[in-house]
């Protein structure tokens, strides 16, 4: 069976063609700026790799669309800074390229899997965030960092709407705060661009502070990216199941606060002999929101799935806890991250 990844190379993408790779049943090509973190496989004999731009390859989108049997469109961008910073470009991009994939796919009937998201909830009132009944309720507009949830959420009632009218093949996931290797870049974190773990771990390294935005009391349900995938292969291999049906992908049993977080990578890091000191040194500071995002942006207190419908249609729960997830993902990033010189 033909696979498509569009944004391979990011986080999802990558790990999940090195996933569908290792079964034989599975041929995938991979679509992104970027080839880096595929080059391992590169020249798989099942792996096809295009550099391109989403914006500009049309022609061979089409293409490659018609040609393949499921669609995953994972390019898009995740990450809270650049909600605030490039309103109209996460608009574009998570939006735009994305609907003009899912028309691809109704018109040549290809199943579409997409990514939705855990902030399309936004301040729900609900405790427990259940797909098909929590209210998604959204700030104002002129808190651009929801701009994010509700290109997310235009995605999903499109795709629901091209079911409905054009029998397209589709299935959601929100992935809730997922975490492990190739989750962020350093220079990403340089920027302060980076999500939570990474950018904490380049403040720890670096002598900075760790910023806890509004004290770090906001609470995510922290999922390893291996579980994640698991989820996604179970969506993919079950169709009959997961048609016209969106899944929460998250580990409600890891949820904790950012300060734990914090708390949590600071003592991952003191495992490893050669950083202890920068562990043992590392400070963390409270800091408002506006004075570490800039004006227009919002957060949510809690996050927390229910993951009961993923477990009785696909039979999947994750399975990782949260100290390990944390220690996993710290000591994937280390891997490629040179020693302090005193070490």
């Amino acid at each position: 069976m033909k696979i498509l990844i569009l944004g391979v190379n990011g986080f999802i993408g990558s790990h999940l063609s090195e996933r569908l790779l290792a079964d034989p049943q599975w041929e995938v090509t991979g679509f992104d700026l970027a080839g880096d973190y595929v080059a391992r496989w590169a020249h798989h004999p099942r792996f096809t790799f295009r550099q391109g731009d989403i914006f500009r390859e049309d022609a061979w989108l089409a293409e490659a669309v018609a040609a393949s049997d499921v669609v995953f469109p994972l390019a898009g961008v995740a990450k809270p800074a650049l909600y605030v910073k490039r309103p109209l470009y996460v608009y574009e991009l998570d939006y735009e390229q994305n609907v003009k994939i899912a028309r691809l796919c109704a018109e040549h009937g290809t199943r579409i899997i997409f990514p939705s998201t855990s902030e399309v909830y936004g301040m729900s009132p609900h405790r427990e965030l259940k797909e098909d009944e929590s209210p998604l309720v959204l700030g104002p507009i002129a808190a651009s960092r929801w701009i994010y949830s509700c290109s997310k959420q235009m995605m999903d009632r499109v795709l629901a709407a091209l079911g409905q009218e054009r029998g397209l093949r589709y299935s959601c996931f929100r992935p809730f705060n997922w975490m492990g290797p190739r989750l962020d870049t350093f220079d990403d974190a340089a920027r302060h661009e980076a999500r939570a773990v990474t950018q904490m771990l380049y403040d720890m390294i670096h002598g900075r502070p760790v910023v806890l935005v509004n004290g770090g009391a906001q609470r995510r349900s922290f999922t390893h990216v291996d579980d994640g995938i698991d989820g996604l292969l179970a969506i993919l291999t079950q169709e009959e199941r997961a048609q016209g049906q969106i899944f929460n992908l998250g580990n409600p049993d890891n949820n904790a606060s950012i300060r734990e977080l914090a708390l949590a990578v600071r003592d991952a890091l003191k495992e490893h002999p050669a950083w202890r000191a920068v562990a043992e040194a590392a400070v963390l500071e409270d800091r408002p929101a506006a004075a570490y995002y800039g004006p227009g942006y919002e957060d949510v207190d809690d996050r927390r799935p229910s993951v009961a419908k993923a477990r009785e249609l696909l039979g999947w729960v994750p399975r990782i806890g949260f100290t390990e997830t944390v220690r996993r993902t710290v000591a994937s990033i280390l891997e490629t991250t040179p020693c302090p010189p005193s070490a």
